[in-house]
């Protein structure tokens, strides 16, 4: 069962779209208003497991603040507004706009530190980096869409917060209980032969996500194919203005292990818990926000294998022996 959970996890690529193509085909021949009961559980399925592998503890390392302080500065005081931008340009959809705008302000994932491992970066940067933007997006996404889309779209603060409480910082006090009893009863290095297996599960709790919003949109996405072109084009002007913004600060002003940290610390963004405040957030409107979020899964998990292949060239002082093998198309 692992072993086809870790295949799905590293070809996303492939299993987010054959995952929404059964969500809408299920959704057209059946009523799907049942699978909402489903979302808390998979919700739960999604975050926790990952949060297992994060070490808190690396918070309390020292150095590196300016790498830091310049890719939060890129995460709440530049990402959320060119997001917001595009969303008002390309999609003339408030919810649309929210989906898109969720995406951007929730940076960080799993993967900003297996594709800095990847590329040889400065781990360490990227651990820190990866806590840091999940803890500071968690209270500021509330917030930022209240401020930013507040007067078009209803936004329950107090329902977000409490939603966050549960599917970001409860899991983080279970993943990290759960991290020290394991080491605490077969040790350090048992956790480490088995942490690989954390996000695979978590990944499975993804793919469900994404089947329950595409089922209960099946309908009105059906009638209207060009929609998921039209979120496409958006996203791919939003990854592609943060990767060269990303790419050009790094490669001027910090060293290449710093830099890559940099890159994927301030393009990769935690869809995971985007999709779940989508869904357990906005009710009947959840689903419309979570299928924008769903095709940024396509773009990210592409995008994040591309550059790494790239970066040698975009990036000074890249290592002479960086190798690309296929481990590094895992998302």
């Amino acid at each position: 069962m692992f072993n086809i959970l870790s295949r799905i996890q590293k070809n996303l690529v492939w299993s987010i779209p054959i995952t929404m193509v059964l969500g809408l085909t299920l959704g057209y021949f059946q009523d799907s208003t049942m699978l909402k009961v489903l979302i808390l559980p998979l919700t739960f399925l999604m975050v926790y497991p990952m949060m297992i592998n994060i070490d808190l503890k690396k918070l309390m390392l020292k150095g590196n603040t300016k790498a830091h302080i310049t890719a939060q500065m890129i995460n709440f005081g530049l990402i959320p507004f060119v997001a917001l931008l595009i969303g008002r340009v390309f999609l003339n959809d408030p919810y649309l706009e929210l989906g898109l705008l969720l995406a951007a302000l929730l940076p960080t994932s799993g993967m900003t530190i297996s594709w800095t491992g990847f590329a040889k970066g400065n781990l360490n940067v990227a651990i820190k980096m990866t806590i840091i933007g999940l803890i500071v997006g968690s209270i500021a996404t509330p917030l930022y869409i209240k401020m930013l889309l507040g007067a078009v779209v209803e936004i329950p603060l107090l329902n977000i917060f409490k939603q966050i409480t549960l599917i970001v910082f409860l899991p983080i006090i279970a993943g990290n209980l759960t991290r020290r009893f394991i080491i605490s009863a077969r040790g350090e290095d048992y956790f480490k032969s088995i942490k690989h297996k954390f996000p695979p599960i978590s990944t499975l709790g993804v793919l469900g996500i994404v089947f329950v919003a595409m089922a209960l949109k099946s309908k009105s996405i059906l009638e209207n194919p060009l929609l998921m072109l039209n979120m496409m084009i958006p996203l791919l002007i939003l990854y592609l203005f943060n990767f060269v913004c990303s790419t050009l600060i790094a490669r001027y002003f910090f060293s290449y292990e710093e830099g890559i940290a940099l890159v994927y610390g301030t393009v990769m963004r935690n869809l995971s818990i985007a999709l779940a405040i989508a869904m357990t957030v906005f009710k009947d409107k959840g689903a419309d926000i979570a299928i924008i979020i769903s095709m940024a899964y396509i773009i990210q998990v592409q995008a994040g294998a591309w550059y790494l292949k790239v970066s040698r060239k975009l990036l000074v002082k890249a290592p002479a022996d960086l190798n690309i093998g296929p481990e590094a198309m895992a998302n």
